[in-house]
């Protein structure tokens, strides 16, 4: 089976499962597809089109989308879009730890083939990417406000799915990650794709995109906040924990994010009918 993604075509093994989902309700179509960490042929052809090398762990031909089926309305997220808006220069921002070089070093390594296209880059793979719209686009609206009342109602979920797009150790030096989290109710639903960056020693960084959908209005709410602050300005706020919990804390972005400055919100909408 093959998936476009972004510019780059990457083909699936015939013999490897699609273990996606796919439901519609309310004349929206979800559909996920999940499927194993990229081989070598596919890392090299994503090397080449992105002009960088991906993260470690890479499943290029996951992916999600909300269609609208009566207009064709789409919004889709994948991880070679997510990779492609990232700074390929190495000038914007870049993070700096000891082994930095050690980590580009070992990255050229993984095919002759391909040296040639790596480039200094954001190592960290901070991505904004906020997903790529098929149709008219979104219009920003800062008064727009996702309705969590409504999301905290104890609604049946109709379909749940967590798709991984890629994740990085830093060659030790951290984690960084995207994935996706998606749950439809019979009235709304809530997509949530969240970066989060843990950069020992240097900073803690979360990016969410949520998508909210009420499927009576036809109204999208597309919101947009990023978080981050110093490693040790968080470290110091979790010192009210024992000790030895502070380790697992600082791993889990469920439990940092009220702990982070937000540094930038966008808010947009969309009424689909």
């Amino acid at each position: 089976m093959a998936s476009t993604i972004g510019t780059g075509t990457f083909v699936a093994p015939m013999t490897v499962r699609d273990s996606g989902k796919q439901y519609t309700q309310s004349g929206w179509r979800i559909t996920t597809h999940k499927y194993p960490i990229c081989n070598s042929a596919e890392i090299e052809d994503m090397t080449s089109k992105l002009g960088i090398a991906p993260p470690e762990m890479i499943f290029g031909n996951n992916s999600v989308s909300l269609e609208h089926v009566a207009s064709g309305w789409t919004l889709t997220f994948n991880a070679f879009d997510a990779l492609d808006v990232i700074d390929k220069t190495g000038e914007v921002g870049m993070l700096k730890v000891a082994y930095s070089e050690h980590w580009q070093r070992m990255r050229e390594k993984v095919s002759d083939d391909i040296r040639d296209v790596v480039r200094p880059f954001d190592w960290t793979y901070s991505s904004a990417w906020r997903g790529q719209v098929k149709g008219e686009d979104m219009k920003i609206d800062e008064a727009a406000m996702i309705p969590f009342d409504k999301l905290r109602q104890p609604d049946p979920i109709l379909l749940f799915d967590d798709v991984m797009l890629y994740e990085d150790e830093l060659a030790d030096n951290g984690i960084t990650m995207l994935n996706i989290k998606i749950r439809v109710m019979p009235e709304r639903l809530l997509l949530l794709q969240r970066f989060f960056l843990r950069l020992d020693d240097v900073v803690i960084r979360l990016r969410d995109t949520r998508i909210y959908i009420e499927f009576a209005t036809g109204e999208v709410i597309r919101e947009y906040i990023s978080r981050e602050s110093a490693y040790s300005d968080v470290k110091k706020k979790l010192a009210m924990y024992p000790p030895d919990e502070i380790p697992s804390l600082m791993r889990d972005p469920n439990k940092l994010v009220d702990f982070l400055q937000i540094v930038e919100t966008i808010r947009e909408t969309k009424k689909v009918l």
